[in-house]
């Protein structure tokens, strides 16, 4: 009996708080179209709030998106997703780019203080080293 008691309990304040939650979307919704008529027709999203809206609107799902989505169609939502996942696995961290790998720095400041030392001095026309002066 007891028991029975707590999952009212339970079963009651999980529902006011469901309650609360569909009235702030409500709320939301209404205010998004409200400050959608004060904007010009078109929006001009930039990439980081494409793939925000993306991530979002994949876990909602095509369906849902049909009733709150009033950016972009669902359909133009889950294609920035699919190009947003594209982009995340094309292998560009792995890949090399052209040109010689660079030198760590304590080696070049090593190739420095032996050329200091040895005060050799490069041509200025051909680029290579001369005679040491002494």
């Amino acid at each position: 009996m007891k028991e029975n008691k707590w999952i009212r309990l339970l079963a009651y304040v999980t529902g006011l708080v469901n309650q609360e939650l569909l009235l702030q979307n409500e709320y939301l919704a209404a205010e998004n179209g409200i400050l959608r008529t004060h904007l010009p027709t078109r929006l001009r999203l930039c990439d980081p709030e494409r793939s925000t809206l993306a991530e979002i609107g994949k876990r909602l799902g095509r369906k849902a998106l049909t009733q709150v989505a009033c950016v972009a169609k669902p359909d133009t939502i889950l294609a920035w997703y699919r190009r947003l996942i594209a982009q995340k696995f094309d292998g560009s961290k792995h890949r090399r780019y052209p040109g010689r790998p660079r030198i760590e720095p304590k080696l070049e400041a090593l190739i420095v203080q032996m050329a200091k030392e040895s005060r050799l001095r490069l041509r200025p026309n051909c680029g290579s080293a001369s005679q040491p002066r002494l």
